[in-house]
This record gives C-alpha cells, sequence and structure tokens, in this order.
C-alpha cells in the first residue's frame, strides 16, 4: 500500500543524502517553495537529522513544512525538537486501528510504538498548539469496518486532519486486494457517521463518496501531468526534480532560462491536443475528496 511494503522500490531508495548536499539542495530549490513535505513512499524517520531539514526549510522561509511518517521510530525528543524549529504539521501513515490489523498491513510497524507515539503527540500539542495532527487512513477490504472503533484510539487525541484513503495499486505491495467492492457497501454504515463526528468535533474529514470510487475503478488513462511535474520537485538521494536539473552549479530560476520554461508553458497552455499517458506503476491516481 506504500513503497516501503514494496521489496523491489525499497532496493531502489537506498542512499543518504549528505547534510551538505541537503544544504545545497535548498540554496537551489527552498526559496521557491509553497510546501516542503517530508517524506513521501519511504519511511524519512530512517534520516537521523529531520530536525535539521525542518530548520532549512524555515531558513528559506518556506511557508509550510510538514512530515509524513509511520512513527514508530521517532522518539518524544525528536518530535520537541521538529516543533520546535518550526514543523508545521506531521501526518501519521496507518492502516489500521486493532492491533492485529496494524501490525499486518504496516511494514514492520509495531502497534505499542504507534500508541505512545499518540500519546507524545498529546505533549508536542499543549506545549505548540498551533503544530497540526494529521492522520492518513489507508482503507482496505480488510480494516474499513473497523473504522467504526476509531474513537476508541483517537477519542483524547487533538487531531486537526483525517483523511480517508481508498486503497491503490503502487507498485509490488505485499498488500495485494485492490478490489473497492467493500469499501463502497461500508460508506453509509461506517464512514459517513465517522465524517460527521469528525464535524462535530471540529475536525477536518477527506473522504471518498461513491462516485469518487467509481472514478477510481475506471481504467482510463490519467491526463498530461506536464504542470503537476513543473510545480512538485520530488528530491531523493538518487535524484533531484529533473534529471538534467544539477543542483550543485543551478539554481530553479538559471534552470528554467536554460529550459526556456516560460515559452514550454504556453505552448502546452494553448496547445489543442490533449495527451493521454498509462498510468506509472508506482504513482496513485489523483482523486477529488469531499472535504467535512
Amino acid at each position: 500500500m506504500c513503497y516501503f511494503s514494496d521489496e523491489e522500490k525499497r532496493k531502489e531508495m537506498h542512499g543518504i543524502l549528505s547534510e551538505q548536499d541537503m544544504e545545497t539542495i535548498a540554496k537551489a530549490l527552498f526559496h521557491r517553495a509553497l510546501k516542503l513535505q517530508i517524506g513521501c513512499g519511504a519511511e524519512p524517520s530512517l534520516y537521523k537529522n529531520l530536525t535539521g531539514i525542518v530548520r532549512l526549510g524555515k531558513q528559506y522561509n518556506v511557508p509550510y513544512i510538514s512530515l509524513t511518517t509511520n512513527g514508530n521510530l521517532l522518539t518524544k525528543e525528536q518530535l520537541f525538537s521538529m516543533a520546535e524549529a518550526g514543523l508545521d504539521e506531521i501526518t501519521l501513515s496507518t492502516h489500521g486501528i486493532r492491533k492485529e490489523t496494524y501490525e499486518h498491513l504496516m511494514t514492520n510497524g509495531k502497534y505499542d510504538l504507534f500508541l505512545q507515539l499518540l500519546d507524545n503527540l498529546k505533549e508536542v500539542k499543549k506545549q505548540y498548539p498551533d503544530f497540526r495532527i494529521r492522520i492518513n487512513y489507508t482503507m482496505n477490504e480488510d480494516n474499513t469496518e473497523e473504522l467504526k472503533d476509531f474513537w476508541k484510539v483517537f477519542g483524547d487525541i487533538p487531531l486537526n486532519i483525517l483523511q480517508l484513503r481508498p486503497v491503490q495499486e503502487i507498485g509490488n505491495s505485499e498488500y495485494q486486494n485492490f478490489s473497492l467492492q467493500k469499501i463502497s457497501e461500508l460508506l453509509d454504515s461506517v464512514v459517513n457517521p465517522l465524517v460527521e463526528e469528525c464535524k462535530r468535533k471540529g475536525i477536518i474529514c477527506m473522504a471518498p463518496e461513491h462516485k469518487n470510487l467509481q472514478i477510481l475503478e475506471q481504467e482510463t488513462p490519467d491526463k498530461d501531468k506536464t504542470f503537476e511535474e513543473l510545480t512538485y520537485c520530488y528530491v531523493s538521494a538518487r535524484s533531484c526534480w529533473n534529471e538534467d536539473f544539477d543542483y550543485h552549479t543551478e539554481t530553479f530560476e538559471s534552470y528554467c532560462r536554460r529550459k526556456r520554461m516560460g515559452k514550454y508553458i504556453l505552448q502546452k497552455l494553448f496547445s489543442r491536443t490533449e495527451n493521454k499517458l498509462d498510468k506509472p506503476k508506482h504513482v496513485t491516481r489523483k482523486m477529488n475528496y469531499s472535504v467535512k
């Protein structure tokens, strides 16, 4: 259900960025960023200096900094350190409410560590009330029904956002049941009551409706991703934004000048043809959620 449960993808993602490389990348790109997203597919807490990345983001005045993680490796000290440095939001990926489901679906996940993390976050929130806690829950046929017990675990957690995401096929993940039928069957009896309770508690909830699930099930190619790729800069130990971008010698602006990006954007914007693309193996399909 995520890259981290795909053995082949984990092999591809090996490598560590040095602090010098991070500083060089920040100098080249961060001043143009509206959001710094730490963690995308792989588990970011394996990197030991997350606080340093947060500080770099604040140094270059990035308006919003978010960390996506399963949280099992994060200590209370790290959480407080990142919050103090300016981390705006932590997003916890979870695929189960009950211990047996959580540990079955979360690769190397330990339920007791997850519960301790939630307790630690309550303390962080008390000291940093503007710090936001978000849960991303990936729904599948084996874990959607237990959402009826959501408040037994999260009832006293000061959540800001809950996102209920239908399972999608991304790579060769260990979990292989991508049917949306049971999710659809449980929308009215399980998911919608949870959405309404979130609304009552003042928690933003992003959840699919039946029409959203129907769209996901359609095997239609994705549209041209030109503008998405222009605004999304993925950075890892093996790549930085585009293949021909050298962050050691270029900045965002010098690269755009060299590539005549303004002309390229205008050509794409006024092109009469709409290119359709096959969905990449490791990319989820975009979906419009109902925000309650």
